[in-house]
């Protein structure tokens, strides 16, 4: 005696057929039903590392032979200023002084810890506080350098934020 078993239409074992009659009805519905921006969680986000996004140096043989740091990520100006933001918003923000025993950093602390933890070079730093300075001087604030705007009284953690942003985003139009 054979049994013979029968599989409703459009299923198969592996389920494909169910996941093609979803992805048609799916293309069916009309344009305005489609949600056309990113989904956000109503229970927030994870939090992220200041590198997100950014390879981790990574140290090869011959520098773990020779007791060498890893070669340094290479990052552009636009994306050590990023990067510098990020870090201000992980550790802290500081004034009148480069770090503090709770790790927090002011700007120039900031830009010293992202080239120390492997991203980007000291000719990337350089470009990136000229890019600081053109910003200052362009919006109407002059100053000697970027420390200065940073350590003077009236400035914030999110004017240095600010200042970064549009920094990076200068950069970011030069091709720096």
């Amino acid at each position: 005696m054979t049994i013979t078993v029968r599989l409703p239409p459009l299923v198969t074992v592996d389920g494909s057929g169910l996941v093609a009659e979803i992805e048609a009805y799916l293309a069916s519905l009309p344009a305005p039903a489609r949600i056309t921006v990113p989904y956000i969680s109503p229970l927030g986000s994870t939090l992220q590392p200041w590198t997100a996004s950014y390879p981790v140096p990574r140290l090869t043989l011959l520098d773990r032979i020779t007791h060498r740091p890893a070669r340094p990520v290479s990052v552009s100006a636009a994306g050590h200023l990023r990067l510098t933001s990020r870090y201000i918003g992980a550790f802290g923000w500081l004034q009148g002084a480069m770090w503090d025993s709770a790790g927090r950093v002011c700007l120039l602390g900031a830009q010293a810890a992202v080239l120390a933890h492997g991203y980007g070079t000291p000719a990337t730093v350089t470009t990136a506080r000229v890019q600081l300075m053109e910003i200052l001087h362009a919006t109407g604030r002059p100053a000697s350098s970027p420390d200065e705007y940073n350590d003077r009284p009236a400035t914030r953690q999110a004017d240095i934020h600010h200042l970064l942003d549009q920094a990076a985003s200068r950069a970011q139009r030069l091709g720096l």
